[in-house]
């Protein structure tokens, strides 16, 4: 009976957040823009937006581990990508545009917040449609805004890092900006649970998540990438393996030769495809 009223508060909490995220991108953003110079305005429309994220990770109950420095210039970041939660967890600690796939968008509720959060929507296949996401991801870059990407294009159980589709590395080595790899990794019951994939609904998940007594993840923001000299296939390479080495971290007295052995082997699959 305790653990229903506790999801109960939570869920209560949420739909709170949620209706207070309406009124905050419906109202109180576009008093801002009117108020405010355009500079002045998104320095407090960020600030607003991070104190949102990190109310909502307060009621998630999530548990960080952060290691690592945040850029200390304009900068891509990019991670691997396990579930919605992604966006919690990182946001929390810059202000930023994410860059999401379209779906997104028609998601109720959630979609509208995002697009008036300034999420950068891609719709993947579509050449035109990717190349003005990259002239926008070029603006805003110009304006020295961060942006977070997610290049895999969809979510795997945490295992794995897929193919980083280098389209999303282009932007940062026109403007010159800076590219940071950021390594997601949950941990305890959340490293089975917090998996967004396959066929998962929003709803239902975010229920299981608030079920969860707390969610644990260990973010790690790894050392920024040396862009000269380098084209968005060799950037894309190398972040891929970056984050790849340090979820994988065979070197962990941790894990077991065996356990190493089967982690390269899924990794060899997944590069020639198997």
């Amino acid at each position: 009976m305790k653990l229903k009223l506790r999801l109960y508060y939570k869920l209560f909490q949420v739909v709170i957040l949620f209706i207070n995220g309406l009124i905050i991108t419906a109202g109180i953003f576009p008093i801002l823009g009117f108020l405010y110079s355009a500079r002045d305005a998104k320095t407090k429309r960020d600030a607003i937006k991070t104190r949102w994220l990190r109310r909502f990770s307060v009621i998630a109950n999530l548990h960080i581990i952060k290691e690592g420095e945040l850029p200390e210039r304009r900068a891509i970041l990019v991670g691997n990508h396990i579930s919605w939660l992604d966006i919690i967890v990182i946001g929390q600690y810059l202000p930023a545009y994410f860059v999401a796939k379209s779906d997104i968008a028609s998601w109720p509720v959630i979609g509208y917040l995002a697009k008036q959060g300034g999420t950068i929507f891609i719709r993947r296949g579509n050449k035109q449609h990717i190349k003005t996401t990259a002239e926008k991801m070029v603006w805003l870059l110009k304006q020295n805004s961060n942006i977070i990407a997610f290049p895999e294009g969809t979510t795997t159980n945490g295992d794995e890092v897929l193919h980083f589709h280098s389209s999303l590395f282009q932007p940062a080595l026109l403007t010159r900006s800076a590219i940071q790899p950021v390594a997601l990794q949950y941990q305890g019951a959340a490293k089975e649970l917090a998996p967004f994939v396959g066929d998962d609904g929003f709803v239902p998940h975010l229920i299981k998540m608030l079920s969860m007594d707390k969610i644990e993840v260990q973010l790690s923001f790894l050392p920024v990438i040396n862009n000269s000299g380098k084209n968005r296939h060799s950037a894309s390479l190398e972040a891929r393996d970056m984050i790849w080495n340090k979820i994988s971290d065979c070197s962990s007295t941790d894990n077991s030769d065996q356990q190493c052995v089967e982690i390269i082997q899924r990794e060899l699959c997944s590069l020639i495809g198997a």
